[in-house]
């Protein structure tokens, strides 16, 4: 899983020759909110896929898990990593992103697809439920926010947002090579009142950069973007949306584990 959004930096549509509209045209705001549907779509879909493949290959007794299948782990991390590099590569060449954001939507419905499965069984089917919605208030609450200008998208507001994202991704990929030596980073992602508070607040960043994804939807249609930015900015509104949704379901899990 990508857990920051690259798509906020403030060099995403300069990069990019902003007035210079390509030959398939130029970018639009109703083509980006098109071109989320679509993967949006997709994901969803791989989700509800990989997520009915997984559950027909658990052992299953009396409603208990006595086994998972064995390509569980390797499954999980193969598709965070690949969906990483699918990320930087979309970011680093936009020009290719027609192709490498459907490509996301797959790899990334798969880690969802067994994400949510595996959480499911462990805390009940509630819990992907409340995820769900919760992420899809997140969505609209930060949509009328900008909407109307009660949250605006400021040269500091975006440098601070930017500059929080890049290091919770430096602690993620910390965690992640300690994970490997049978370690981790105390209190990230565990129970207690420390640890809720760091979900609290990385939750409260990665719904934050939600109003960077509609501002640079927004920026790249008024300033003549090149077509292919409308799926840059809308793989970058489906990173966080993926980033919110499981870190939602980590919080989510710590309550259920304290009931």
């Amino acid at each position: 899983m990508s857990s920051s959004n690259p798509f906020t930096s403030e060099n995403t549509f300069s990069k990019n020759n902003l007035g210079q509209a390509s030959e398939n045209g130029v970018m639009t705001i109703q083509g980006a909110v098109n071109k989320s549907l679509i993967l949006g779509g997709i994901l969803v879909l791989t989700a509800i896929i990989a997520s009915y493949i997984f559950t027909a290959n658990m052992v299953i007794v009396d409603g208990q898990v006595i086994s998972m299948p064995s390509y569980l782990t390797p499954m999980m991390y193969g598709s965070a990593i690949l969906g990483f590099i699918l990320v930087m590569a979309s970011y680093f060449k936009p020009t290719i992103a027609p192709i490498t954001a459907p490509i996301y939507a797959v790899v990334e419905g798969v880690f969802i697809g067994i994400i949510s499965t595996v959480y499911a069984y462990a805390f009940g089917p509630g819990i992907v439920f409340n995820a769900i919605m919760l992420t899809a208030l997140c969505l609209v609450s930060m949509l009328l926010a900008y909407k109307f200008g009660i949250i605006k998208p400021t040269q500091k507001f975006r440098s601070m947002i930017v500059t929080a994202t890049g290091a919770i991704m430096l602690v993620y990929l910390v965690n992640m090579g300690m994970h490997m030596f049978g370690s981790s980073i105390p209190y990230l992602h565990q129970g207690g009142l420390v640890g809720i508070g760091i979900s609290l607040v990385i939750i409260a960043i990665a719904v934050l950069n939600l109003i960077l994804d509609f501002d640079n939807i927004e920026r790249g249609a008024r300033s003549g973007a090149p077509k292919y930015m409308e799926w840059v900015t809308s793989l970058g509104l489906l990173v966080t949306l993926v980033w919110i949704y499981i870190e939602i379901l980590r919080l989510l899990s710590i309550f259920a584990s304290n009931d």
